[in-house]
């Protein structure tokens, strides 16, 4: 995790008994560097000697997002065959994919801000994937040993923006706040069970989506392995697998969220995040 005032967060980890420790003092952030280097096992490792003498972290701290900017956050759409038939899609032969701008992240936690002429921003939970290792033409039987760890991410939309605007997706997935990433990254020996996490969110308390992993139409090695085609991964990019059915979008009539709204959401072992809506400039 990482935890601080926004754009000064210091790293942390949070143990399995939900305590939470300062590990400035093992000395690194993060980042692309860090995922590079083997930095998960080198900081468990670290925590064997050092956890002990660590500052606690008060839970009342803000947490910020639970990695440093990356270089990508690569979204997949389409993901949840239910997803695809709500929005009047086709079921995708290969994963849909698209790019989120980077300046979109922040903590989960954090209000969401309804942006300057947004009327229909929506919610989707999803499962994220932190990359370790850089990847190109990573065939899917050796994929998971590229992943660092999981996150949750709900990976805010501004329907108008992105489906009336004209162009590609982005412009409705990238406004500020709009990527919420975290509380932790979950290592996958925390996590052996990625295919059949229970995934949920709720908006002023009604649950709007509650689904599994399971329903995946691309699992977390296929799509490393597919994007990994097409780009190369660098340590600490992003990609975010697809949402379930249930978004605003997806109800009859569409419904969008409102200033003074909580959006709550969660999987099952990646933890939850709560998010205030409020409007940009209000």
């Amino acid at each position: 995790m990482r935890f601080g005032e926004p754009g000064r967060e210091k790293p942390g980890v949070v143990l399995g008994d939900g305590a939470r420790l300062d590990v400035c003092a093992f000395g690194e952030d993060y980042d692309e560097r860090f995922f590079g280097s083997g930095g998960p096992e080198r900081l468990a490792a670290w925590l064997e000697r050092g956890a002990a003498h660590a500052p606690r972290v008060d839970s009342a701290v803000r947490l910020g997002p639970a990695l440093c900017r990356p270089s990508k956050i690569v979204c997949i759409g389409l993901n949840y065959v239910d997803h695809a038939r709500e929005t009047g899609a086709q079921i995708p032969l290969e994963p849909v994919i698209f790019f989120k701008a980077t300046s979109a992240l922040c903590g989960p936690n954090d209000e969401l801000v309804i942006p300057r002429g947004g009327s229909k921003v929506d919610w989707e939970v999803e499962l994220a994937i932190v990359i370790g290792r850089r990847a190109k033409h990573v065939p899917a039987e050796r994929a998971l040993e590229h992943v660092a760890g999981l996150v949750l991410h709900n990976d805010v939309s501004e329907r108008a923006f992105q489906l009336e605007r004209s162009g590609q997706w982005v412009k409705g997935k990238s406004c500020d706040t709009f990527a919420p990433i975290g509380p932790w990254i979950a290592t996958l020996d925390v996590v052996p069970d990625f295919r059949s996490l229970a995934l949920w969110l709720r908006v002023n308390g009604e649950t709007r989506q509650s689904s599994s992993t399971v329903n995946m139409i691309f699992d977390v090695p296929a799509l490393v392995s597919y994007c990994s085609s097409f780009m190369t991964l660098l340590p600490g990019d992003v990609i975010s697998t697809g949402t379930p059915p249930g978004v605003g979008l997806g109800q009859d009539p569409p419904v969008y969220l409102k200033e003074g709204d909580v959006v709550e959401c969660g999987i099952e072992r990646l933890g939850t995040q709560r998010q205030r809506v409020v409007r940009e400039g209000g």
